[in-house]
């Protein structure tokens, strides 16, 4: 427990708990914007959504000064047990908790529904924190990393069996973590191109340019630059990048030749462009004896074959709901009555609130229930709405206020332990944000996960208040005062 000497309420970050303090009381007048009943206006009835979360509020604040009166060795010496205990629930969940919707991820305990994946959330940053805080840690030594990922990946794997892909995907925010802690920026860019690479290559699948398929052109094309850039960087002479730009361009200008007699397809022209590019690599590296020059060839090489499993992992990994909600987020399919229902009203909404919006509690769209989901998953479009532009970006500056001030917590800890769990903390608001208001937008695909501190909800506000609150009594200690 806190020494009884001194006051953790003075040492406390204040800039930090008054942003938490608007957002959630800012997220309960929405939620009650959101849910409002003609019928019954008080915003104080407890069977209704905004009633409800106040309760869960007054929980979080008992849940938030637990936390600071806890000693933070604790949090440290039992981040391993936390983890485990965690994992356990997990796996339990998968076979106790209901079907809803189609998932088994809430555990219903009474009159009360807990989904632990909320929570274990804080038990990987915990765990991660103490594994990468440990002496002589360094994510440069394969066996580290390996760990640091299994860490990361085995909730994330329990959660998909639960059928919650949606919160799964949370836990790839961790890699923002091990990038900060010296994790190469080669697998932070090779998860970035995979994502582009697969957007483009199923987006424009079906395209075609003559006998040329448009998304495996783009594509190989990304690839291509990829590999003479790599090059360039890792072989430091001058004139690298220059003459593989002069391979490039006689291909494409051969190519173009014989295309005036024959309709070529330009996708074999771009294999034996990067096969061309890939040779003069080889012949680099062994010229300069230097292995790492090696990298850019093997880079290319698993890019080509992430390029052609695209479909495969597309129709025989992806469920056919999540299939559907990429097509018409991708602009695919147009189905705006079906999957694209959510989000095309979202855009009405957002849209008819115009630069100062409809003012509070007079959003017609929100108000008759055009929005499914809007105090949940969607409750952003309910502050487009009402607000418009001028109230939906204070909303995103209050945020990235609170995330910056949450960086700035992390970077001036003491020990690692500290600013690793503090970059958790971040990295999974950031992941949050960025998704729920990017589906709600209609420029990322829905995938179901909570606007933290206003999506209505007891587990998600706890899940977030255990998160920032541990954050702030690790700050707190820093000084060795308590």
């Amino acid at each position: 427990m806190a020494s009884r000497n001194t006051n953790i309420f003075t040492l406390i970050d204040k800039p930090t708990v008054v942003l938490y303090l608007l957002l959630i009381f800012w997220g309960w007048f929405t939620i009650y914007a959101a849910s409002y009943n003609f019928d019954d206006t008080s915003i104080f009835n407890f069977d209704g959504r905004a009633g409800k979360q106040l309760l869960w509020m007054g929980c979080a604040s008992v849940i938030a000064f637990i936390i600071l009166m806890l000693d933070t060795r604790l949090l440290e010496a039992y981040a391993y047990p936390i983890y485990g205990v965690t994992i356990l629930i997990l796996i339990l969940t998968i076979f106790f908790a209901p079907n809803v919707k189609g998932s088994h991820s809430w555990l219903v305990l009474g009159p009360v529904s807990i989904q632990p994946a909320e929570f274990s959330k804080f038990a990987v940053a915990l765990c991660l924190a103490r594994f990468m805080s440990s002496y002589n840690f360094t994510l440069k030594r394969l066996s580290n990393f390996i760990r640091a990922v299994l860490i990361i990946m085995v909730p994330l794997l329990i959660i998909v069996l639960q059928k919650e892909t949606g919160t799964a995907l949370v836990y790839l925010a961790f890699s923002l973590v091990l990038f900060r802690e010296g994790m190469s920026g080669l697998i932070l860019v090779a998860g970035i191109g995979s994502i582009t690479y697969f957007i483009l290559a199923l987006k424009y699948a079906e395209t075609f340019w003559g006998a040329t398929c448009v998304g495996e052109l783009i594509v190989l094309i990304l690839i291509n630059i990829v590999l003479m850039i790599m090059t360039a960087n890792k072989y430091k002479k001058r004139g690298t990048f220059k003459i593989m730009s002069i391979i490039t361009l006689s291909v494409v200008a051969i190519t173009g030749i014989i295309n005036i007699f024959i309709n070529v397809n330009w996708v074999y022209a771009m294999y034996t462009i990067i096969t061309a590019n890939s040779v003069y690599t080889l012949i680099v590296s062994l010229k300069s004896n230097s292995i790492k020059l090696l990298q850019p060839i093997l880079v290319a090489i698993v890019s080509v074959f992430f390029m052609f499993s695209v479909n495969y992992i597309f129709n025989n990994v992806l469920e056919p709901h999540q299939q559907s909600r990429i097509k018409v987020s991708f602009g695919m399919e147009d189905d705006p009555r079906g999957v694209g229902y959510n989000v095309n009203q979202s855009k009405i909404a957002i849209g008819s609130g115009g630069f100062i919006g409809k003012g509070y509690l007079a959003g017609t769209q929100t108000k008759l229930k055009y929005v499914p989901e809007q105090d949940t998953d969607f409750i952003f479009c309910t502050v487009g709405e009402e607000l418009g532009f001028v109230g939906s970006t204070s909303l995103i500056i209050l945020y990235i206020a609170f995330i910056l001030r949450i960086i700035t917590i992390s970077e001036r800890q003491r020990d690692a332990f500290g600013r690793i769990y503090g970059y958790c903390v971040a990295s999974i608001f950031i992941f949050h944000l960025a998704i729920n208001i990017g589906m709600v937008l209609g420029i990322s695909p829905v995938i179901g996960i909570p606007l933290p501190f206003f999506s209505y909800g007891g587990s998600s506000l706890w899940g977030f208040t255990i998160l920032l609150f541990t954050l702030l009594r690790i700050d707190a200690s820093r000084t060795g005062r308590i």
